[in-house]
């Protein structure tokens, strides 16, 4: 059986991405940058956290956490994380326009889909060489997977910020979420939940 399991840090009010997406901005305007301080500036204390972003797989991600762009492709556009990303499996991209797969350095490869979430994570589960798909975001897709219950297990890196606009996490939200676990760091609050549908 395939675990499907979840890694996003939110700030206190819940907003996993903050308003006016850019290229310049990839995490939106105001404090939402700041939400991702415990895995650049406190990397031994987070370690654990760390190594389990990156230990599925293969993964699923939205397309605007590939790219701010919109409508057609920018077939020069890569992703955000240079020409080595740090999945190292194969990752799947929703969007609405078909794109050919882009191999990277250190095994990752973007496919792009367009048939919808549930071919992704047929695709996904078949593809991956551990059993284990992570949903990389962004919140929109991960929300849309927690309601659907294909989400076996969430973790959230809560960050002491406040970002007041853009896409939150809660809003929408019909799964119930059931804590396994939690532990802080200098810049998160680590909350581990199981997932279970309402009903």
């Amino acid at each position: 059986m395939t675990l499907v399991a979840a890694h996003m840090s939110i700030s206190l009010d819940g907003f996993g991405t903050g308003a006016n997406q850019s290229l310049e901005k990839p995490f939106g305007e105001g404090e939402a940058e700041n939400m991702h301080r415990w895995m650049f500036e406190d990397e031994e204390n987070n370690k654990a956290e760390r190594d389990a972003v990156v230990s599925y797989g293969a993964y699923i991600m939205g397309r605007n956490m590939f790219t701010a762009g919109r409508g057609e492709w920018d077939l020069d556009w890569k992703g955000w994380w240079g020409p080595n990303p740090p999945y190292h499996a194969p990752v799947f991209v929703l969007t609405h326009y078909a794109r050919a797969p882009i191999e990277m350095e250190g095994g990752t490869v973007f496919h792009f889909v367009t048939e919808g979430p549930e071919t992704a994570l047929e695709r996904a589960k078949a593809a991956t060489n551990n059993g284990r798909v992570g949903i990389a975001g962004g919140v929109k897709t991960l929300r849309q997977y927690l309601n659907a219950g294909a989400v076996d297990e969430l973790h959230l890196q809560v960050a002491p910020v406040l970002v007041h606009r853009g896409e939150r996490l809660w809003d929408g939200l019909t799964a119930r979420l059931e804590p396994t676990g939690a532990r802080y760091t200098r810049f998160a609050t680590h909350l581990d939940f199981k997932v279970r549908t309402t009903g």
